[in-house]
């Protein structure tokens, strides 16, 4: 297997000019089976340990570490926010549980990516778009409450659990820590998105940094299911659809065919996908990390281009291509 078109494919977005650097790299439950860089930022050249930012691939970061709390009894997916935090929802008539959060089911109102104001406070005062659990909007502040729930039952602020359990399987380079020199996004500013504010927040849903490798880690040991980060059936509760035939909310359509697990995106019913037995997640930046469990076969792309078009199924079905 050496993936050839999945690297021409990559190869090819930075030197079009889509994207100004990205890494690519293939894992399957017996490691990494390929993985390299292209590009540059500036006079900055890509390498394969470079650390990116991960923008929303956080998200199920975040989501295992919730699974594990799960696992021990700590939480469950019914957990309600208030249990966390007692003043949310004063002026709200249904009650958003962990399982809400998780599958953007919430339905709090989405502020700014880099807002100004502390995201606890943006939590606790925002505002209703939907009752709880009746559709479905994309959000990152939901990250928020997650991050409450976990730091509620465990005692641990979210990163230091997820660098935990990270580490132990490898993936140690997980950080907020703005010295791990993160590329630069390229456009950001462009976009309306202030880099230093947002990395201020150290957001749940959107505030890691990490390389390539660290995500292969994980990717490995999910593919190979052996309970060192989750028990197969935990994982099996994180693929579960929560968010079935109710109506999807821009950003993501119904038509982009997929459902929403327990922080997972579900490419199920994806009209451009070869294999749509997968599970992962987007970032801003362009990152993509997807696992294919029946394939046997994971990948990761980091980049750094402000919300870069991407067609990023072409990727995924030159990686089953391979096979």
């Amino acid at each position: 297997m050496t993936f050839s078109n999945a690297f021409d494919w990559t190869r090819r977005q930075v030197t079009e000019g889509r994207l100004p650097t990205a890494v690519l790299g293939v894992a399957t439950s017996d490691g990494v089976a390929a993985l390299d860089a292209f590009g540059a930022t500036g006079a900055r050249k890509a390498r394969t340990d470079d650390h990116y930012r991960l923008f929303s691939v956080t998200k199920p970061l975040v989501g295992i570490t919730a699974a594990r709390a799960i696992e021990r009894g700590q939480l469950t997916p019914e957990t309600p926010l208030t249990d966390a935090l007692p003043a949310f929802g004063a002026k709200r008539d249904d009650v958003v549980r962990l399982r809400h959060l998780a599958s953007h089911t919430s339905g709090i109102s989405e502020p700014d990516l880099d807002t100004a104001k502390p995201l606890r406070h943006e939590l606790l005062t925002r505002g209703r778009d939907f009752r709880a659990g009746t559709m479905s909007r994309y959000s990152t502040l939901a990250f928020e409450g997650i991050a409450a729930l976990l730091e509620h039952a465990t005692g641990q602020h979210w990163a230091d659990d997820v660098g935990a359990w990270a580490t132990e399987v490898g993936a140690d380079g997980l950080t907020l820590d703005e010295s791990s020199d993160p590329h630069e996004v390229v456009g950001a500013a462009e976009e309306g998105l202030d880099i230093d504010r947002f990395a201020a927040l150290r957001h749940p849903g959107a505030g890691l940094m990490g390389r390539a490798g660290d995500l292969l880690a994980i990717a490995t040991e999910l593919l190979r299911e052996g309970g060192r980060i989750l028990r197969p059936a935990t994982l099996a509760m994180m693929r579960r659809p929560l968010t079935g035939d109710i109506p999807r909310l821009d950003p993501y359509p119904a038509e982009r065919g997929q459902d929403w697990g327990f922080t997972w995106n579900l490419p199920t019913r994806a009209p451009g996908l070869i294999d749509r037995d997968a599970y992962g997640h987007g970032g801003w930046s362009g990152a993509e990390f997807m696992v294919h469990p029946s394939a046997g076969v994971a990948y990761v792309l980091l980049t750094n281009a402000a919300l870069p078009a991407l067609d990023t199924d072409a990727l995924d079905n030159a990686v089953i291509g391979s096979l």
